[in-house]
């Protein structure tokens, strides 16, 4: 039940930001989300004893989601200012994870909300449809797995996913997916929306296992509280971190 009501508290939430909320609203969302899950990935990764940088974390997040399309040499900056800072470590063993915790962390969390900004700015629809199309796969997989699912797809990092729903989850992506590209990209070729439906299913379920495997790896069961019935936020949109830059890379490599 509080699964239930909480995503009938969000959906509405979600929707008017995305479709039509103002740049600032778009923004102040997608960056208030990133700290959220940020400070939960923050979280898993001390579980890992791997040194934290607390606010230099958030700073350089902040500055990922500023970048200008295609701006490649913030990251790399970042990666030798992960490197120096790690350095300050008394265990020089450390120096390397320290540094590899919080660049990946930064471009995981942070890169990926990026993504929900360029999508946007291309059509709020483009970015409902990553949201979205991850609802329903996840709705879906819930359902069939939970009451037909029997095969299990990977035992060692999520013991309750199986392949039943992960077909299920595809499948009612693709279904979805069509019927919306449909309305909103009338040209788009059938096949073409196919795979990219495809694609982004299989990005969404890969981030999902993703951070299953870090909270497994960390020993916990949820990467937050903040959402009743779903755990942290990160729990929430894990899938969707990975979906956003499989469409955006749709956009600028193919459409």
């Amino acid at each position: 039940m509080k699964r239930v009501l909480t995503s009938l508290i969000l959906i509405p939430l979600v929707l008017y930001v995305t479709i039509l909320g103002p740049s600032w609203l778009v923004f102040g969302t997608v960056t208030l989300c990133a700290m959220l899950c940020y400070r939960e990935y923050a979280s898993i990764a001390a579980a890992y004893s791997v040194p934290q940088f607390g606010a230099v974390g958030y700073a350089a997040g902040l500055g990922v989601l500023a970048l200008p399309d295609g701006a490649a040499l913030f990251l790399t900056v970042v990666a030798l200012a992960s490197l120096c800072l790690a350095m300050r470590s008394l265990d020089l063993a450390s120096v390397l994870p320290g540094a590899s915790s919080l660049l990946f962390g930064v471009v995981y969390i942070f890169g990926s909300w990026k993504c929900a900004i360029l999508l946007r700015e291309a059509s709020p629809y483009w970015l409902l449809l990553a949201l979205s199309v991850n609802w329903v796969g996840d709705a879906s997989a819930y359902y069939v797995g939970k009451n037909f699912g029997k095969r299990k797809l990977a035992p060692r990092i999520s013991p309750g996913k199986t392949w039943e729903g992960s077909a299920a989850s595809m499948a009612a992506a693709i279904a979805f997916g069509l019927a919306y590209l449909w309305r909103f990209w009338p040209d788009m070729p059938v096949l073409e929306a196919m795979w990219l439906l495809a694609i982004a299913n299989a990005a969404g379920q890969l981030g999902d296992l993703a951070e299953s495997a870090l909270k497994r790896g960390a020993g916990v069961k949820d990467s937050g509280n903040l959402l009743p019935g779903h755990g942290g936020m990160l729990d929430r949109v894990d899938s969707v971190l990975f979906t956003m830059p499989v469409l955006y890379a749709y956009l600028r490599l193919v459409r």
